[in-house]
């Protein structure tokens, strides 16, 4: 098992506030929370950016190009903090408390794969 190293939780915490509030500030100065949407709305600019790091894959975009995988997933970590800023989700502490169940449940979580 690996070594705990409880500054790890302070750590991710605090710099994903910092994160979500930047990619916030930053979506709001641009002008993308003009106006109300569902999370409907947010969640799909989520599978889009996915979509698109799919496709930078099956198009063999080299890393360090214009749409590269490594942009588009970057794109979604910044879409999903930007929805965690405006709705002051603690995702830093979500993370940890879902990891923390995570690593108590059973192997493959009890399923085939």
């Amino acid at each position: 098992m690996r070594e705990y190293k409880p500054y790890f939780e302070f750590e991710l915490v605090r710099s994903m506030r910092i994160f979500c509030d930047e990619a916030y500030e930053t979506a709001k100065d641009s002008g993308f929370h003009e106006e109300e949407h569902p999370i409907t709305h947010y969640l799909m600019l989520v599978v889009t950016e996915l979509a698109e790091a799919v496709e930078a894959d099956r198009n063999g975009i080299p890393e360090g190009s214009k749409g590269s995988v490594s942009e588009e997933i970057a794109d979604v970590f910044i879409r999903l903090a930007d929805y965690c800023g405006m709705k002051e989700i603690d995702i830093g502490l979500a993370i940890i408390q879902k990891m923390s169940k995570n690593k108590k449940r059973e192997f493959k979580h009890g399923k085939k794969y």
